[in-house]
């Protein structure tokens, strides 16, 4: 009797088992995450002349992007940083990189980024980000170094889900037909771009 029971038990298993991984695999769920604007910083630098690196922000951006931190897959991503709200210090220069020889920004209000594909890396923190970034009305693939810093509750105010990110990459502005200052090296063509954010779980 005991050696029925047996069998019948490793039986049953035997016919769980897959339920029991196929359950486990679609309660992965991909998850929606806001960008938190009040800790989102977007950096970039060019070289000035050769002198200096000048560096400079973009004061206003907004995304989200739909993350399964159990799978590490990323399904989907847009960004939008406003054009006219870069700062680099100095009001005439600002005004300059606002005009038609940079971003044109009355023309181009928006500077977009749409995640394309996500492959983490042989840790659990860094990763490679690509995508689509549309600058001056051209779309072009970019690529980015992405390493989440951190993921857990946030430890005061809302309380909730947070992940916080550090991305970075190198675009060459020319691409996108944005070559003012190029030929005579007065501008650098290589333009570092980096960004912080902070994205909560909805």
């Amino acid at each position: 009797m005991q050696k029925y029971y047996s069998s019948r038990f490793q039986s049953y298993a035997a016919l769980l088992l897959p339920v029991m991984l196929l359950s486990g695999i679609t309660q992965a769920q991909p998850v929606d995450w806001e960008i938190d604007p009040e800790h989102f910083s977007i950096v970039f630098e060019a070289s000035h002349v050769g002198y200096q690196n000048q560096m400079g922000l973009f004061l206003e951006g907004a995304g989200s992007f739909r993350y399964d931190p159990a799978t590490r897959e990323l399904s989907a991503g847009h960004v939008e940083i406003q054009a006219d709200s870069i700062f680099t210090n100095h009001d005439d220069r600002d005004n300059h990189l606002t005009g038609r020889d940079f971003l044109n920004a009355r023309r181009n209000p928006l500077i977009v980024f749409d995640a394309t594909d996500f492959a983490p890396g042989g840790d659990d923190a860094g990763a490679t980000l690509t995508g689509n970034l549309t600058l001056l009305g051209e779309t072009r693939p970019v690529v980015l170094d992405l390493i989440i810093n951190k993921r857990a509750d946030y430890p005061f105010g809302h309380g909730r889900e947070t992940l916080g990110i550090s991305a970075n990459t190198i675009i060459t502005r020319s691409d996108w037909g944005m070559d003012y200052g190029v030929a005579d090296n007065l501008v650098g063509d290589e333009v570092t771009l980096r960004f912080e954010f902070e994205a909560i779980r909805q």
